[in-house]
């Protein structure tokens, strides 16, 4: 069995769950609102505010599901009670951002400033007192994952300088330079 996909997951107050013809479950909470059709194959019970996920054999495209349902289920949970947030920092001399209406317009070493537009389900918020980070909240994972990642696309670090947009918890790994010609 996998262990994931045998863990419950908890239901807290004030989020209810429906779970709809085909699997289709639809997460409401504090936050927001999540609608996610999962595989047909994976039977998702809610008793007593407490989600499980069973699988029906033991074949393996069936044992590959549980966990990746039961995660799926967990992050919803989570996404409308706390929410998601990726933290990025930029890294330069003269890079910057600033945050114009619901605009990112970064200064990236490039001739033109880069303009990212916030899309529904995304808040992006640069911290009053750093113009050099980045936090982009959301409900759901995928897509604060996926916007940050088209975020730090713009200009990724370099391993010479370390200069570009890194994930806060990201350690570039550096590369010495060209030092064998100079003695």
């Amino acid at each position: 069995m996998s262990r994931i996909g045998r863990m419950p997951i908890t239901v807290p107050a004030g989020v209810e769950v429906t779970i709809g013809e085909g699997n289709v479950v639809t997460v409401k909470g504090p936050k927001g609102e999540l609608t996610k059709t999962l595989h047909s194959n994976m039977e998702i019970k809610n008793e007593g505010g407490v989600l499980t996920v069973t699988r029906p054999n033991d074949e393996k495209l069936n044992r590959s599901l549980h966990g990746l349902t039961r995660t799926l289920l967990h992050n919803m949970v989570v996404g409308v009670t706390d929410g998601f947030k990726k933290e990025l920092e930029v890294n330069g001399v003269g890079y910057r951002v600033e945050k114009k209406g619901t605009q990112l317009v970064m200064k990236l070493g490039y001739s033109h400033d880069v303009i990212v537009d916030e899309i529904p389900g995304i808040t992006i918020e640069v911290p009053e007192k750093t113009n050099n980070k980045i936090v982009i909240h959301g409900i759901d994972k995928q897509l604060v994952g996926q916007f940050a990642a088209e975020v730090r696309g713009k200009r990724p670090p370099e391993p010479y300088k370390g200069k570009g947009i890194k994930y806060a918890t990201e350690v570039v790994r550096r590369k010495e330079g060209k030092t064998a010609g100079k003695k």
